[in-house]
């Protein structure tokens, strides 16, 4: 739970945070057969927090081409009907930094209806829960966000106490990771059910297994191409968002041109933009948020005030709710950043950041301004990471073939992961549905008060 004591309303979320659409990022790499020989789940017992699941231990290579010795365990957790119909269906969390199993309270209620067929599965990423990277400064200057600007100081003792094996948390290891799992399963194809940034690894997933993947349910969707590290779709779509809520609750006003307003006299527009993304979980139709923006706009910041200091509170996270060393060793090794990747020397990376900027253009990023696009928190974070070698990237234009069966789910109020990025990526999918549920923000299948989304998904999993 997020508590905003300042407005008295507590805020059930998904730790995911805003991963937004963008340019190519780097690839999952393959795997040696030796450092990949002979996957399995040991320690099988039930899970001590969670009744309806079994849980074993999945011991994967720190570096899967072989180069590096040493070895991560990584907590898996399945539901105890074995050997149904459809076989596992694997659910990814958002972050990156999220653990899986934790997470099974709140699924296992909302897919009730696929247990007949399907075994779910739950995997703690490498660098999440019992495992998470341990960043103290960092975790306590982000929580759960990705947008909070850090202190250069943060990430470079986060980077220095994490050391070289930092490069082996990137998307490229979970997807080798993922196949460890299907293989220790026994399966030949599995399920794949992504929310967040556990899209954008279901995706990957597919890209360099497809044979192995049957159906993927992606919802709040970030493209295979990876994120925004300027999160312009996010920006570009809070005119829509705040204009689609404002019509719900008949405000009566222009929310788009009071956020302007906002950010051009007291210019905390990464903080406004922050705190938006925040409020969708609370409210979709930003109620509280409309009127409070409307009336700093007007020059009486007490209630926007009030309302930033409770999502801020409300952000704190420990390590293994949301690990902001794994989740910036990840964005940083993924990423495509205006100074390049991270094998860009530091040096150089600040004039690069300070050029993108010059060139931004009001249209794109309005009601915001250049310096909220180039001010968010894992933008910097990467700023500052120190220079490492990084994954390749992947062949340009790629699509998930026809033979994987995907839906692709998001929220028409959604910020963190804009219906922008949904549609990029349908458009790499050969074999795709969309669902655009009315009135929803991120997450659908756990946080939509509507049941649209769900039983899409129903639909499309237990279709034959």
């Amino acid at each position: 739970m997020r508590l905003l004591p300042a407005t008295g309303l507590a805020v059930a979320v998904t730790m995911t945070a805003t991963v937004a659409c963008a340019a190519s990022s780097p690839a999952a790499h393959p795997s040696t057969d030796a450092a990949r020989a002979r996957p399995a789940l040991t320690g099988t017992a039930p899970c001590p927090d969670e009744a309806d699941l079994i849980c074993s231990t999945l011991t994967v290579p720190l570096d899967h081409s072989g180069t590096v010795r040493g070895t991560l365990d990584l907590r898996v957790a399945v539901t105890r009907n074995a050997h149904p119909a459809k076989g596992d269906l694997v659910f990814l969390s958002g972050g990156p930094g999220q653990p899986d199993e934790p997470l099974a309270p709140r699924v296992l209620p909302r897919i009730q209806p696929l247990l007949a067929q399907y075994r779910i599965v739950f995997i703690d990423q490498r660098g999440t829960g019992a495992n998470a990277l341990q960043c103290p400064e960092l975790q306590t200057q982000m929580g759960s966000s990705d947008l909070t600007a850090p202190t250069a100081g943060a990430v470079t003792d986060c980077a220095a106490a994490l050391g070289p094996d930092r490069r082996f948390y990137s998307t490229a290891d979970t997807v080798a990771d993922l196949d460890d799992l299907r293989r220790a399963l026994g399966d030949d194809r599995v399920s794949l059910d992504g929310v967040s940034y556990g899209t954008f690894t279901a995706e990957r997933y597919a890209l360099a297994h497809p044979a192995h993947v049957s159906r993927m349910v992606l919802d709040s969707v970030v493209p295979q191409t990876g994120y925004d590290a300027l999160d312009l779709a996010a920006i570009q779509a809070v005119p829509r968002v705040l204009r689609a809520s404002c019509a719900a609750v008949n405000c009566g006003f222009d929310p788009a041109a009071d956020v302007a307003a906002v950010v051009r006299h007291y210019h905390d527009g990464v903080v406004l933009l922050d705190t938006l993304t925040s409020y969708e979980f609370v409210d979709p139709n930003y109620t509280a948020m409309l009127t409070a923006i409307h009336q700093a706009a007007q020059g009486s910041t007490g209630a926007l005030d009030g309302i930033v200091a409770g999502v801020q509170q409300g952000s704190a996270a420990t390590p293994d709710q949301l690990s902001q060393g794994l989740h910036a060793s990840t964005l940083c090794a993924d990423g495509v950043f205006p100074w390049g990747t991270g094998d860009t020397p530091v040096a150089t990376r600040p004039a690069a950041l300070a050029a993108t900027r010059d060139r931004l253009t009001p249209v794109e990023v309005a009601p915001f301004d250049a310096a909220t696009a180039t001010g968010f928190g894992s933008l910097l974070a990467c700023l500052s990471w120190p220079r490492e070698q990084v994954p390749p990237a992947p062949a340009a234009n790629r699509h998930i073939p026809g033979n994987v069966r995907v839906l692709l789910i998001g929220g028409d109020r959604d910020l963190s992961t804009p219906l922008a990025c949904l549609y990029q990526e349908a458009a790499l999918v050969a074999n795709g549905k969309v669902v655009v549920v009315p009135g929803a923000s991120h997450s659908v299948q756990t946080h939509a008060a509507s049941d649209l989304g769900r039983q899409a998904a129903y639909a499309f999993l237990l279709a034959s």
